[in-house]
């Protein structure tokens, strides 16, 4: 529990963060937090309402509400959960909205995609066939226009999906030289044979919304989902002069579920030795400012979850990426998905008084590895026992972390960070007595 030192320190730093809130929002370093609403049909302790991510507003200059999809049938933006969302409902796009009138400054986005728009075999396929046609891509620009009036938003986060890049194992230099060999003769799969067109179309959909969209000020910003290709799918020099922000979604770069059989870090800031190119923070950044995107418009997006893996016997001792796996590690009590653990769940995985004398088993504090070069992230580890089990390997982002994010986005210059979600960070305060402790530490570092 806070002590009531902290908690007053806590309550003076929020006045404060909603005092200071209108003019950051315009002449500071941006602050995107997302909220999925989803969240909160989760049961018990991983339930999230609009009321608990309110202590962490005073903190961000942008709430980016998620998530909207696209109608299959007709192109039109619609709400993934009308019951949940529209006022039809429960009105949640009303209930964040209004938040405004607490927090002076606070800018309220809805973000449409992000990997939460599921419905087929392929998501994507519906992004696509929306922007090849003039009358689809109008349907979508005036059902986003009337939602955002509709509802109040301020604007529109576009997390568009656009087809994965496969995943690839990381190889030594051996493995280089027979990969490069191969593809002499196999060639590497194509992502989106119409893939020109879609890029062309794409900027075409941005500059129709920024158009429709100045009447009422409302700002359109894009967030480049993990994976997605930017030489394929973006003209990055034609999109710049069009979006409010460009947010980099530079994590889960390896998941248990595209990288099954091997462990590594999910979001360097840098790229490792011997990794993918491209899979990391400062890659993603350059690659939008080589196109002349301004330093100011780039945003970082910092996760507040983590990624696991099972170990086994194979794994070997040590720990250090990247490790032999065998799949996603069990579930987490809240989140209840394999390989996937908000930063509560990772917090008590890690040695605390709570697990001090936990014998060896699943319930046995992992092992964390602290990052001293501030160019990775840490991770956390538990070798397998005798029967091959209870063996895990985290890759995880905590506030020193996080912090350390912010002060590479202050050094380099650049437009801020994203929160990726309120609802993943540690809401209730049960690791520390801070609560939003990830959000709390990146802000406070730029």
């Amino acid at each position: 529990m806070w002590s009531v030192r902290a908690g007053v320190l806590a309550l003076v730093l929020g006045l404060l963060g909603v005092s200071v809130q209108a003019q950051n929002a315009t002449t500071g370093p941006k602050v995107l937090c997302y909220y999925d609403g989803s969240n909160t049909l989760r049961e018990g302790l991983g339930k999230v309402t609009v009321s608990d991510i309110e202590l962490a507003l005073p903190f961000c200059t942008h709430l980016i509400y998620g998530y909207a999809g696209v109608s299959a049938e007709t192109y039109r933006l619609s709400a993934l959960r009308a019951d949940l969302d529209l006022d039809s409902g429960k009105g949640h796009y009303r209930a964040v909205t209004t938040l405004k009138k607490r927090y002076p400054g606070l800018k309220v986005f809805l973000s449409v995609g992000g990997y939460r728009d599921l419905g087929e075999e392929k998501p994507f396929e519906k992004y696509l066939s929306l922007l090849e046609s003039g009358g689809s891509r109008t349907a979508f620009v005036n059902s986003a226009y009337t939602i955002l009036k509709t509802y109040e938003f301020d604007g529109l986060d576009l997390a568009w999906q656009f087809p994965q890049t496969k995943p690839r194992r990381i190889r030594g230099w051996t493995g280089k030289v027979w990969h490069g060999f191969k593809k002499l003769f196999t060639g590497d799969s194509v992502l989106d044979p119409k893939a020109d067109e879609h890029k062309e179309e794409f900027t075409a959909l941005v500059r129709d919304l920024k158009n429709a969209f100045l009447p009422d000020n409302f700002q359109l910003g894009y967030t480049q989902l993990p994976h997605v290709n930017q030489t394929i799918f973006l003209d990055i020099p034609l999109l710049k002069d069009n979006l409010e922000y460009v947010n980099v979604a530079a994590y889960d770069q390896q998941t248990p579920e595209r990288n099954p059989k091997e462990g590594d870090y999910t979001a360097p800031i840098y790229e490792p030795s011997e990794r993918v190119p491209g899979n990391n923070v400062d890659d993603k950044v350059k690659a939008w400012n080589s196109q002349g995107t301004p330093l100011n418009k780039i945003v970082v997006g910092i996760a507040t979850y983590g990624r696991g893996w099972k170990l086994t016997g194979d794994s070997g001792v040590t720990g250090v990426p990247p490790i032999p796996a065998d799949g996603p590690s069990p579930a987490g009590p809240y989140t209840e998905t394999p390989g996937f653990y908000s930063f509560s769940e990772v917090c008590a995985k890690l040695p605390n008084p709570g697990n001090a004398n936990q014998k060896p088993g699943a319930d046995y504090p992992l092992r964390k590895i602290n990052d001293p070069t501030k160019r990775f992230g840490p991770y956390a580890f538990r070798i397998s026992d005798e029967n091959d089990e209870h063996g895990i390997w985290l890759s995880y982002e905590d506030p020193e972390s996080a912090g350390n994010k912010a002060a590479y986005v202050k050094a380099k210059g650049l437009g801020g960070i994203s929160i990726n979600d309120l609802g993943m960070d540690d809401f209730r305060g049960t690791c520390s007595g801070d609560k939003f402790p990830i959000l709390r530490a990146a802000k406070y570092r730029l």
